[in-house]
């Protein structure tokens, strides 16, 4: 973009355009600029949930439940699924620290195959356990990542 605005201002100083070219030629850049990125992934429309692994799974949840009021929807001896409205937070017990284990997109109109494709062009791999349904894959930050249809109701560890 700098060598186009260069090469106007140069085009003004030399006289072979006017005043109001100019204008309108530097509007109509920035104005190009300002557009919408092409999208070339898919549209994430919600958040289903976020999962942390936590060392002592019953103090976590309990904070939880009793700081946010999050009821127990779900639970194992590993893992607790607290209710937030239409989504949930999963805590599982797992490791000696504490650390995020992955988050869950819901996109539209998910198909498992298209969105695999889109990661694969981007030289991401889908983790094993791949379904129709849902699966996850690793982002460029290492990231855990859970995608599926927005309205998929999968739990924790599946």
């Amino acid at each position: 973009m700098q060598l186009t605005i260069d090469k106007l201002i140069t085009a003004f100083e030399r006289g072979s355009v006017t005043r109001r070219q100019l204008a309108l030629s530097l509007s109509a850049l920035v104005a190009g600029a300002q557009a919408a990125p092409t999208q070339t992934g898919v549209q994430a429309v919600s958040l289903n949930h976020v999962t942390v692994r936590v060392p002592n799974l019953q103090r976590t949840s309990q904070f939880y439940q009793e700081f946010f009021g999050m009821p127990l929807k779900q639970h194992s001896e590993r893992i607790h699924i607290l209710g937030v409205g239409k989504s949930f937070f999963g805590i599982e017990q797992k490791g000696d620290s504490a650390g995020l284990d992955h988050y869950d997109f819901g996109i539209a109109r998910f198909n498992a195959d298209d969105v695999a494709a889109k990661l694969k062009a981007r030289n991401l791999k889908v983790e094993p356990g791949r379904t129709k349904e849902s699966f996850k894959f690793r982002d460029p930050d290492g990231f855990l990542v859970q995608v599926n249809g927005p309205t998929y109701e999968g739990h924790v560890g599946k």
